[in-house]
């Protein structure tokens, strides 16, 4: 019975199931990709999709090549290419702020168009923060233009971000024309430049100014959640909370006793063995109470850091399969030997004790291990080191071969030799064999999370397209946008696109407006090239709000940004780029 009122309702039970999609991603309970796999599974187990269709969606080019330019990216890193290049820029800058400034987003306005620009960010934030106390300028004026430059970049050729080749992916699948690799490198420099002078001009007077709660100077004032855990041997046991000075000095939040937790009278409670003491302190106050008080800090290790462990604060990155998990349950992602010392979370205590937190994209983690261990936890993508670098060497006699690869993916793409997808897995096979990066390293540099969510999401199109439910939205629009010219049918779909990247996630975004784009535009009898370009542009276009994209993400941590300090900058950014973007894509094609 459940069965026949599908098939007798198949789009309508089909928008219900992409709208609660939308909810999930918007509620965050869940990693986006856990919600689109679970929207996936609603269409398939309701027959809205056959088990044909869904393989087919694995022959889809599209993330196939998201995949392999993830680990040319991770090559160029790993050969020291990116550093070496920015770097340069920054010398030949000299002592000139504002050349360097310039000459440095110029540079990543160039490099964006080739390589993703989620690293491409991660490596900048060190560089700006080293520039901001260089020229003594407050790093919140240039993180949050760092994010915005970088994601403008990725709009510059086809292969600058996974929303512009996933767009192409789908526009394919319905029968358009391939996109060449610069064929939108004419509207990607129109964005490029009227962002930036955007920027300089004007969001320079939006852009907080704080200087002391950003950059390298206070990060070791950051208060992280942690628990002090009383051995057998300390100098806590036996004595109550108000009687022991060096607790006096820091937030204590509580106490955890064989699985229970105690908030009232803590100064008047004795300690015993085992007992967690949950605090809120900085990094110099737990690793003094390690080193003078035989105490254990945090959790998953035995002992106080050693002589020959390291110390490190890192991000956590965003979209990944641990966000969302609690603390104690990170046993299969942090290695034997590493100690989680605290997590912090901006403006936020990130839960009740230590163990219990559920982790945040951008949460700071403070991490404790042999620098072996901690590299090879970042090599997993789990984390993002803001105050210390891998320590591993650059292979910088491989980079020649890295940037021939990437080369000759650009080049032979552009002049239609063989398609970019399989371009992209033939440099991959070489880069490795010519071990410009090892296979684990390589893997390490895909974002499986985002091939997990481009899937799902590609799996609900094919079902919103078969189950009449596009054919459905398009009806309902088309009354009210049959009179519009093709400029203003262009300025709807970009609007509504951009308003739904700055809440869900842009991939699920692209997936859904291209088709409804292409529909459109064959409704009104218009060419569909243009409206999918402006949605390709405006699935990448999310300034206003930290959470539409990961490089807002990993700034917002970075620099101790508020919500509202990306509103307030990120409002007219949409604006100017939104204008400047319909009337290029309107004069071009």
């Amino acid at each position: 019975m459940f069965q026949q009122f599908v098939s007798d309702h198949s789009a309508a039970v089909a928008i219900a199931i992409m709208l609660l999609t939308f909810a999930g991603f918007l509620f965050e309970r869940y990693p986006t990709e856990v919600v689109a796999a679970a929207g996936a599974a609603a269409f398939a187990a309701c027959k809205l999709v056959t088990p044909q269709e869904v393989y087919s969606v694995f022959s889809n080019s599209a993330p196939l090549t998201i995949a392999a330019m993830f680990v040319l990216t991770g090559a160029l890193v790993r050969t020291g290419v990116i550093e070496k290049v920015v770097n340069k820029i920054l010398d030949l800058s000299g002592p000139r702020p504002a050349v360097a400034i310039g000459a440095l987003f110029t540079g990543v306005l160039f490099l964006g168009g080739f390589i993703n620009n989620t690293p491409l960010v991660l490596i900048l934030i060190p560089i700006v923060l080293k520039i901001a106390k260089t020229y003594e300028i407050p790093a919140t004026l240039l993180l949050i233009p760092a994010s915005y430059v970088a994601v403008m970049s990725g709009t510059m050729t086809l292969i600058g971000t996974s929303t512009n080749l996933l767009v192409d992916g789908v526009a394919r699948e319905a029968g358009m024309a391939p996109f060449g690799i610069f064929e939108i490198t004419p509207i990607g420099l129109i964005v490029g430049v009227s962002g930036c002078l955007m920027l300089a001009l004007v969001g320079r007077y939006l852009l907080p100014r704080r200087e002391d709660k950003a950059g390298e100077a206070n990060l070791s004032a950051l208060p992280f959640l942690s628990e002090i855990i009383v051995q057998e041997t300390s100098d806590f046991v036996d004595r109550p909370i108000g009687e022991i000075s060096d607790l006096s000095r820091i937030a204590v939040l509580g106490l955890r006793r064989s699985g229970k937790i105690y908030r009232e009278d803590l100064k008047a409670m004795t300690l015993r063995k085992g007992d967690a003491v949950i605090v809120n302190a900085t990094s110099s106050e737990l690793l003094t109470f390690a080193e003078n008080h035989k105490v254990r800090i945090g959790i998953f290790g035995k002992d106080a850091p050693g002589k020959k462990d390291v110390v490190i604060e890192a991000v956590l990155a965003p979209n990944h399969a641990v966000v969302g998990r609690a603390v104690k349950d990170l046993g299969s992602v942090l290695i034997p030997g590493v100690q989680l010392l605290g997590v912090h979370r901006h403006n936020h205590i990130a839960g009740e004790d230590l163990r219990s937190s559920r982790l945040r994209p951008a949460d700071r983690l403070l991490l404790a291990g042999k620098p072996e261990s901690l590299d090879e936890i970042n090599q997993r993508g789990v984390l993002v080191s803001t105050t210390r670098t891998s320590g591993r060497a650059f292979r910088k006699s491989k980079a020649p071969i890295a940037v021939l690869a990437l080369l000759a993916v650009v080049l032979l793409a552009a002049f239609d030799v063989m398609d970019i997808g399989v371009l992209a897995m033939v440099a991959v096979a070489a880069i490795l064999i010519l071990r410009c990066i090892d296979a684990e390293e390589a893997w390490g540099s895909i974002d499986a999370s985002i091939l997990v969510l481009i899937y799902a999401m590609l799996i609900i199109g094919v079902g919103l397209q078969k189950s009449g439910a596009i054919d459905m939205v398009v009806g309902g629009l088309a009354p009210h946008i049959a009179g519009l010219s093709p400029l203003m049918l262009l300025i709807v779909v970009y609007l509504l696109t951009s308003t739904l990247t700055e809440l869900i996630s842009s991939s699920a975004v692209a997936v859904i407006m291209t088709p409804i784009a292409i529909a459109l535009a064959h409704d009104v009898g218009y060419d569909a090239r243009p409206l999918v370009v402006a949605v390709m542009f405006a699935g990448s276009a999310s300034f206003a709000t930290p959470i539409g994209y990961q490089t807002n993400t990993l700034v917002y941590a970075a620099g101790n940004y508020t919500f509202l300090d990306f509103l307030k900058v990120g409002m007219p950014m949409n604006i100017v780029i939104g204008i400047a973007t319909c009337i290029g894509i309107y004069f071009y094609y």
